[in-house]
């Protein structure tokens, strides 16, 4: 039997049409901007966030690092939340890349409120660095997949304009926060400067994200792309798959979110620690201490069982259901947990 794969929603394989798109794909070189499934993709992506413009990017991390560096000049700092993507997950590139200082906090669940940000912005004090940039994880990963309701979204960014400071969002998942919520993506957009946008997760294109923000924003951004090694020449191969994505794969989101609903409930009836509070989308995150054993203990056991997991700290193990995983894999991830649980 072919391995149940839940370490993420990364490991997504492209769909069928994905691949017939790929094949067929009209291509030029993008960096002269002469890639038309390119341009496609990035015209699609501004029309479905709001936005007048988008940039073809290699991968989230690089859309939220392209972000920073156009935002904020050089030894300026930025909020973000403590176990953001932006400050956990990427290898230090605020201060090598984009030369920013970081001022992490500790969220509510991954959740910035209001007025922690607004406590947290500098004071005009030639001792301090200038806060230029707000960025927020939509869903946060390390808290679950929680998101952002619209007004918690609309206190930030009317705290930002009174402040003068702009609001990058990490939207990895933010399709996921749109499907969640009922809304559409552009709901969600609307409230932030710029947005990086990962096609490459739920909505299972082999690569690449989008940020989108204003056109003179983007130019800028564009700029920065280059310099990072990010122009891919004949990108549309890519960009092929993920107007695909973006097209067809969204709505069926709602079944990755029932599939780890089904998962942390689970968990709990087996009386593994879990916050189903936290489990609004595709990502459960519980804890295995109860087995009197580690979460590397465990994730050893699932994958003899032919699951694969990632384990989140010493006790702690995370799930992420995504396109592929079908219920009968979540029943037998179920039954694995179940054994393990037994002992």
């Amino acid at each position: 039997m072919p391995m149940i794969d839940l370490r993420s929603d990364t490991v997504t394989q492209p769909t069928e049409a994905m691949r017939r798109a790929m094949y067929t794909a009209e291509v030029g070189d993008d960096v002269y901007g002469e890639d038309p499934t390119v341009n496609r993709l990035e015209q699609l992506g501004a029309e479905l966030t709001g936005k007048e413009a988008a940039l073809f990017v290699a991968s989230g991390t690089m859309g939220n690092q392209l972000a920073v560096m156009t935002h904020s000049p050089k030894g300026d700092e930025i909020i973000c939340e403590a176990e953001s993507h932006l400050f956990y997950y990427e290898v230090g590139g605020l201060a090598y890349l984009a030369g920013v200082q970081a001022r992490p906090l500790t969220g509510d669940k991954g959740i910035l409120p209001a007025a922690a940000i607004d406590a947290a912005v500098r004071p005009a004090d030639i001792h301090q660095p200038h806060t230029s940039l707000i960025c927020l994880e939509n869903t946060h990963n390390r808290a679950g997949g929680t998101y952002y309701s619209i007004d918690q979204l609309k206190e930030i960014s009317r705290l930002a304009a009174e402040r003068e400071i702009a609001v990058h969002t990490d939207g990895a998942r933010l399709f996921n926060a749109a499907v969640a919520q009922q809304t559409t993506i552009a709901e969600l957009t609307q409230y932030s400067d710029t947005v990086s946008i990962c096609l490459s997760k739920g909505l299972g294109a082999p690569a690449g994200s989008l940020l989108v923000g204003s056109a003179a924003f983007i130019v800028r951004a564009r700029r920065f792309r280059k310099m990072l090694g990010g122009g891919m020449r004949q990108a549309g191969i890519l960009a092929a798959a993920a107007l695909v994505g973006l097209t067809s794969m969204v709505e069926r989101l709602a079944d990755d979110h029932h599939h780890a609903r089904q998962l942390g409930e689970a968990a709990a009836h087996l009386g593994l620690e879990v916050d189903l509070a936290t489990v609004k989308t595709n990502i459960v995150i519980f804890d295995v201490e109860k087995t009197g054993k580690n979460a590397r203990q465990v994730i050893e056991l699932l994958q003899q069982a032919g699951v694969k997991a990632n384990a989140f700290g010493e006790y702690k193990v995370r799930f992420v259901t995504h396109y592929g995983v079908t219920g009968a894999d979540v029943e037998n991830t179920i039954r694995a947990l179940a054994q393990i649980v037994k002992g």
